[in-house]
């Protein structure tokens, strides 16, 4: 007889944490908060673990980006990816196949040229490489010729790569069961509860729920999830759509990426092309695939790899990003209503960042200190001006 994964459980009058979202950053909290001593925890999601969008992504690990803050954020929680199989004891399947962005022009190169040095001085492998090294990378891509926008360089990033995000979200959400924590699936929020400028209940469709500590985990949803405290963070939900193709015999052996031709692609173990592109420029929760998109997005992949012209396209979708304006994330504590903590504006990034959130997030809520790696993004920023601009890292978003 099979076993779940994790339990089912009865709804508890009151929990020490109440965790809103069964995404990885909401799951990822909850298994840190229970390695700590912190188990009287509830990860509440509103359909099923991973529907959103960590069941959405296209699963692209990296932390080749552009801020001595981002780069540090992200090189550790890449670290906590290399070792979370054994963690966890489940394949996760991250295969750090490397990581190419491409470069067009000299501005282009020039950029990537900074981003490299920015990297390497915060410790993260990452340098400048051009055709002919390009070409030993990935053989099959057009570098020159009829290409309207010849490569002319590529950041090389070698620890990035890809990984199973529906194995992950599983992983996490079974250990966090294991050490105690509850997650509860079909349990939707409803509205939240203040008393004296602090949190002190989860209203639900099964109930209401105590609590003196919440995390808002929401992504897309998150702004939704603030107004029940009375509060707007700054933050537009837009679509990020991708699209996966037939399997192919495997031959992409390294992701790439080119911000001029706002196009991303890699390859899954079973053969598949996965691709995406850049985020709607329209706030919108749309779920849908659009026709402009898969016209767009077949277009570019056509510019590096024409001999791609017959591959059948199996499915497309898209995902709800939480963009803020200097496209880094909010992690902390609301300033204006106490035990109100947020993990959200992860834009295009979220996946990435699960590890790293979490285990941070977690160590914040259960010792009430801010981890260095975390004071950078807090809400306060907005106000005070110190903006962690990561906008051009996304590569497809700018």
């Amino acid at each position: 007889m099979k076993q779940p994964m994790w339990r089912t459980h009865e709804l508890q009058d009151a929990y020490d944490v109440v965790i809103i979202g069964g995404g990885v950053h909401g799951l990822a909290t909850a298994y840190y908060l229970a390695r700590q001593g912190v188990t009287n925890v509830a990860v509440l999601e509103a359909r099923y673990v991973g529907f959103g969008g960590s069941g959405r992504n296209t699963a692209i690990i990296r932390s080749n980006y552009r801020t001595p803050e981002g780069i540090a954020f992200y090189d550790h929680s890449v670290k906590l990816y290399e070792q979370l199989a054994g963690e966890l004891d489940y394949n996760i399947m991250f295969s750090q196949r490397g990581h190419l962005t491409l470069a067009h022009t000299e501005r282009g190169v020039s950029g990537l040229r900074e981003r490299a040095l920015t990297n390497q001085l915060c410790g993260v492998d990452s340098r400048l490489i051009f055709p002919d090294e390009i070409r030993e990378h990935v053989p099959d891509m057009q570098l020159e010729g009829s290409l309207r926008y010849p490569v002319m360089a590529a950041l090389h990033h070698p620890p990035g790569g890809i990984i199973r995000h529906d194995a992950v979200v599983w992983a996490y959400a079974r250990g966090a069961d294991a050490l105690g924590a509850q997650v509860h699936q079909l349990t939707e929020v409803t509205g939240l509860e203040l008393t004296d400028g602090r949190i002190s209940g989860v209203m639900t469709n099964r109930g209401r729920i105590k609590a003196g500590t919440v995390v808002n985990a929401t992504a897309g949803y998150a702004g939704t999830i603030a107004a029940m405290a009375g509060r707007q963070i700054p933050l537009e939900t837009h679509p990020l759509q991708a699209m996966v193709t037939e399997p192919l015999k495997p031959w992409l052996h390294s992701v790439i990426v080119s911000s001029t031709l706002h196009i991303y692609v890699s390859q899954t173990d079973r053969g598949e092309l996965v691709i995406g592109a850049e985020v709607d420029d329209y706030a919108s929760y749309s779920l849908r695939g659009t026709l402009p998109f898969a016209e767009s997005a077949a277009t570019h992949m056509l510019e590096l790899f024409p001999f791609l012209a017959n591959v059948k396209m199996l499915r497309q979708w898209a995902g709800l990003c939480d963009m803020t304006p200097d496209y880094s994330p909010i992690i902390g504590e609301d300033p204006q209503v106490g035990g109100l903590f947020m993990t959200v504006g992860w834009g295009t990034y979220g996946f990435k960042a699960g590890p790293a959130s979490g285990q941070l997030l977690a160590e914040m809520i259960a010792s009430g200190r801010t981890p260095r790696l975390l004071e950078p993004f807090s809400l306060g920023r907005f106000a005070e001006d110190r903006l962690v601009g990561e906008k051009a890292a996304a590569s497809v978003s700018h």
